[in-house]
């Protein structure tokens, strides 16, 4: 009696609460806005409406936008229990398996070249977008053989390759993508209810597939070789379960954007309640789902009482980073184990000795620098470089190169060198080899401190600078502090990483938005840039921490090593494993966070450099150490030429045109170890 009690008292709190829950939001939801309208006149206009304009504001402004959040936030759940079910992953959704990106690159990218294929609110473009990129994500992680951490990272690195190539086309196509930058932070802003008619019958049509499908969803929880003995056919379940679940994020990203978070918060309550079996969980979970979308766009403009529109897919990430950190800190060693979830790379090497490597690598930077020092506009000008350096030339153009091109080709070379001494640093502390500054959180945390200086403080430009470095160090000790508590598992790291960074990047958003930053400039600043980069930002930040902190690390170089034997032989060596992890790690972010005040935000710098140079040279990290730097050096001086001569006048950001190169070669490199 007393376990039937029990579960009477669940599913009445499950259930009833829920829905209870909801009727309150979306009754607190609708009467929020920029015009006062009073609780009487929004019972009026629910219940008895006239043609008032009161009453219309509540019937065709703020209703629409409640049933949306409504419909969206069921659809994303429901879409996170079947993603979590197929691949056997706690960790998966549409966000995290990077399907959001997916879709939204497919439908900006449609919006500039093929504005005729976004029928139906773009449906088919998301829809499409979105299924080829979880195919992508699930091979190259290692498809029915991947294990969580791989298929999240794999997930992540699409995302920034994704994110990268919509972030060119915003860039360069600004008026024709106009509108679409606070839709790609998710927004449930809605003007009738057109968007509610076209959501809600593939909703339901989808949600009517999946539950249909429960029990098959069921048995594929005991593993397929079981659900097979038992009649099953696997592929075409999980084919079917796979495309309703893109379906479902495809249609609300159509209507409201990329809104991430949702499909692991609601599933993952509804399981640390109790229920396992798919047809109470799918229910339950497209309940609280929409509790917790409704409840982020009420928290949205509580936040921003001016009614300015705080996209509302920031807000799901302020509350959804934190509970994935929350799932990584319960994830059990056993299950996840170091070995069979980091990435090995970097296993087969040449073997070229030292001798050989760095002059070529140096020889190959001056190349570079020439090249880059004698390009711009007008092309590729030897003589015109030749006669400025030599004092033959014209003043405007000595000017142009000693002043402007030649101090920013040298900024690129030690911000580079330094991202990939970091990079190398944290792929050693966490021996994961997708691990850098972004992974870890670092850049995020930087350019939230620098956002903060900029449009919260409004001190000196100085001043910028410093807060990147105050935000990192802050990161840093948060992500150090879950590190301790979590006994420096490397890849429990890494996920760990992946939460605070998202944390972040939903401030970030935020902060952008309040700023009103023209969409252009704000893109240029969040991907990080050599433009007008000289001799100031060289000297302040770039300098003097390679000559300090460089010798430093390369005297303590070695003891990684000795962490790559693994922890309980390194403390067998009498290394102190926690300390050392703790210090290099240290000295990591403060590298990496002179960067970020130089160039901004700059990804997978330190993911490329480390694994090309352990082609070139082997494991030993004394012999990575300079090789690593000067790939890096190269790696960030050939963006910045690229950068300029590409689309020249125009100018790419140079953390994109990194990420353009690095996400294929990293997409390439796990599909090889997988």
């Amino acid at each position: 009696m007393d376990t039937m009690l029990r579960k009477w008292i669940k599913a009445v709190l499950t259930f009833g609460g829920g829905t209870a829950l909801l009727c309150i939001l979306t009754f607190v939801h609708i009467n929020q806005g920029s015009v006062s309208i009073s609780f009487a006149s929004v019972v009026d206009a629910i219940f008895v409406p006239q043609d008032l304009l009161e009453h219309h504001t509540v019937r065709y402004l703020r209703m629409p936008r409640a049933m949306m959040g409504i419909i969206a936030g069921g659809a994303l759940a429901v879409s996170g229990v079947i993603l979590q079910t197929v691949t056997k992953n706690p960790l998966a959704s549409a966000s995290t398996l990077g399907i959001h990106s997916g879709t939204y690159f497919a439908v900006v990218l449609s919006t500039v070249l093929f504005p005729q294929a976004l029928v139906g609110n773009g449906i088919i473009v998301a829809f499409s977008g979105g299924i080829l990129t979880f195919l992508t994500v699930f091979l190259l992680s290692g498809g029915n053989k991947a294990t969580p951490v791989r298929m999240v990272l794999a997930g992540m690195i699409v995302t920034l390759l994704f994110s990268s190539l919509t972030s060119v086309l915003q860039i360069f196509y600004e008026n024709e993508t106009a509108g679409l930058f606070l839709w790609g932070s998710g927004t449930l802003v809605q003007n009738d209810w057109s968007g509610v008619q076209f959501s809600l019958p593939i909703v339901v049509a989808g949600l009517i597939v999946i539950l249909l499908m429960s029990p098959k969803l069921d048995t594929l929880t005991l593993g397929d070789d079981i659900a097979v003995a038992l009649g099953q056919k696997v592929s075409l379940v999980k084919l079917v379960a796979i495309l309703a679940a893109v379906l479902l994020t495809s249609v609300t990203v159509s209507i409201v954007g990329p809104i991430g978070f949702v499909g692991l918060i609601a599933p993952h309550i509804i399981k640390l309640i109790g229920y396992r079996n798919h047809l109470p969980l799918i229910i339950a979970s497209f309940i609280w789902g929409a509790n917790v979308l409704v409840f982020a766009d009420i928290l949205a403009r509580i936040i921003d009482p001016s009614f300015s529109e705080l996209p509302v897919g920031s807000i799901t990430a302020l509350i959804g980073a934190p509970w994935l950190i929350y799932l990584v800190l319960r994830m059990k060693k056993r299950k996840y184990g170091e070995e069979n979830s980091s990435v090995l790379a970097g296993k087969i090497s040449i073997g070229m000795p030292l001798k050989i490597v760095v002059p070529v690598l140096i020889a190959v930077i001056l190349i570079t620098l020439l090249i880059s020092l004698a390009s711009g506009n007008n092309g590729f000008e030897p003589i015109v470089a030749y006669q400025a350096f030599f004092g033959n030339g014209n003043e405007f153009m000595k000017n142009l190169i000693l002043e402007l091109r030649f101090p920013r080709s040298l900024v690129a070379l030690l911000s580079g060198m330094l991202l990939a001494i970091s990079g190398l640093i944290f792929q050693g502390v966490l021996r994961n080899p997708l691990a850098d500054p972004s992974v870890i959180g670092i850049t995020s945390g930087a350019g939230v401190g620098a956002l903060l200086m900029m449009y919260v403080f409004g001190v000196s430009a100085v001043w910028i600078p410093i807060g990147a470095m105050i935000g990192s160090f802050v990161f840093f000790v948060i992500v150090m502090a879950l590190a301790i508590r979590a006994q420096f598992q490397p890849t429990i790291l890494a996920l760990l990483g992946i939460g605070v960074s998202a944390f972040g990047s939903a401030i970030i958003q935020i902060l952008v938005v309040q700023a009103d930053l023209g969409v252009s400039s704000a893109l240029t600043w969040l991907s990080g840039t050599t433009y007008a980069r000289g001799w100031s930002e060289l000297f302040n930040y770039l300098i003097w921490p390679a000559f300090i902190l460089l010798p430093i690390l390369f005297l303590k170089i070695r003891v990684m090593d000795t962490l790559a034997l693994g922890d309980d032989t390194a403390k067998g060596l009498g290394l102190k494993v926690m300390s050392t992890r703790f210090q290099l790690a240290f000295l990591a972010t403060v590298l990496a966070s002179f960067s970020v005040a130089a160039v901004g935000a700059i990804g997978f710098v330190g993911l490329i450099a480390p694994h090309f140079s352990r082609l070139l040279v082997g494991p030993a990290n004394q012999r990575l150490l300079p090789v690593t730097a000067l790939i890096g050096g190269l790696l960030l001086v050939v963006a910045d030429l690229f950068s300029r001569v590409l689309l020249a006048p125009n100018e790419i950001p140079t953390g994109i045109i990194v990420a353009i190169i690095g996400a294929p070669y990293f997409l390439w490199l796990m599909k090889k170890r997988a």
